[in-house]
């Protein structure tokens, strides 16, 4: 293997041979533990950790190498690396940081397409597709909706959830597949292509591991079962995993999130919603919040059917979940900069002294 099998796109060659990087390697992300990466170059692969002024001009976690990464590094003896530079990102799959306001986790970066799988069983949830597409057309990624496990559904149960996804969502792509009779593995290798990067995201237990692992044609990714107790699944995955499969696509496994908050773009929210977006500009007041405002032009569509009333529910909440996560994100901003403040102010005094 080499770079162009781990899909480095010619800007990333670009950079790579101005005269500034002419001591560093480049290298893709495969794996991130704990702020210790591991790097490859397609010929090999090397435990690497950031620079100490990489790590000092960092303002936020977004700053650090995230899976999926291209970045600029220098290797050492025993196979070790320091990583200098990231550099820049085609894409950013990301979501709010469970339990941290205003903050974001990257999921994965430079992602092409995202394949979210979601279990025919009581996994299946269109309102939590949404989020999903709102977050990845928000980053210019591609969604792909894979159903899994249609091995334990019936034909009218199939016919039931294919109907009410496309009363939602009328021009999602999907993919139906078996990781137990393998049905639908084979479409899906058909479907993947060479050089490109796919990011398999989606609820623990709806069988991504097990996906890949088919993908794969190897047992690679550890699986596990769905909890009795609890009717969830449970927690395989602990890591960020950048794999390459026979036919060349590139696969991204990632842990399971039963958390997925949006961030403060909301142009992922206007294309999932656009039938929605669309008639906001025929409401009678501009400040509309189609809750129950006369001369609402949702609601009215809403009456006569056009639009799905759960539909506009879940763009209500997302709206709301943007907004909050936006003046959360300006208030930290704001507080940091206060003490970014204080701090050279105490600097410039030590100095005199």
């Amino acid at each position: 293997m080499n770079l162009k099998d781990l899909g480095i796109p010619d800007e990333i060659n670009w950079i790579m041979n101005e005269p500034g990087f002419s001591d560093f390697t480049a290298g893709r992300v495969t794996q991130e533990h704990r702020e210790r990466y591991i790097v490859s170059t397609g010929e090999k692969e090397y435990e690497a950790e950031i620079t100490g002024n990489l790590r000092f001009s960092a303002e936020s976690r977004e700053d650090f190498p995230a899976v999926g990464d291209w970045v600029a590094m220098k290797i050492y003896d025993a196979g070790m690396a320091i990583i200098h530079k990231v550099l820049p990102r085609k894409s950013i799959l990301e979501r709010q940081t469970v339990g941290k306001k205003g903050e974001k986790q990257i999921i994965s970066t430079n992602i092409d397409t995202a394949l979210i799988v979601q279990s025919i069983d009581n996994n299946f949830n269109i309102n939590r597709l949404e989020r999903y597409l709102s977050i990845c057309y928000s980053s210019g990624i591609e969604p792909v909706l894979v159903i899994s496990k249609i091995d334990l559904a019936t034909a009218e149960i199939l016919e039931k959830t294919l109907k009410n996804l496309k009363s939602r969502e009328k021009d999602i792509k999907y993919m139906l597949l078996s990781n137990i009779t393998k049905e639908g593995v084979s479409d899906l290798i058909r479907f993947l292509r060479r050089g490109r990067t796919y990011c398999v995201v989606g609820s623990s237990g709806v069988g991504k591991s097990t996906l890949i692992n088919n993908l794969l044609n190897k047992n690679i990714l550890k699986t596990g079962n769905i909890s009795v107790s609890t009717g969830k699944g449970r927690h395989i995955s602990d890591h960020r995993e950048l794999l390459v499969l026979d036919n060349g696509a590139i696969l991204i496994d990632t842990p399971g999130m039963r958390e997925l908050g949006v961030t403060e773009s909301d142009s992922g929210i206007q294309i999932t919603f656009q039938n929605i977006y669309a008639l906001t500009l025929n409401c009678k007041f501009p400040d509309c919040r189609h809750i129950n405002e006369t001369g609402c032009a949702v609601l009215e569509a809403v009456e006569k059917g056009i639009i799905d009333e759960a539909s506009l529910v879940n763009f209500r909440k997302l709206q709301k979940e943007q907004q909050r996560f936006s003046i959360n994100a300006a208030e930290k901003h704001r507080q940091e900069k206060i003490f970014g403040k204080i701090l050279k102010r105490y600097k410039k005094d030590t100095d005199k002294r």
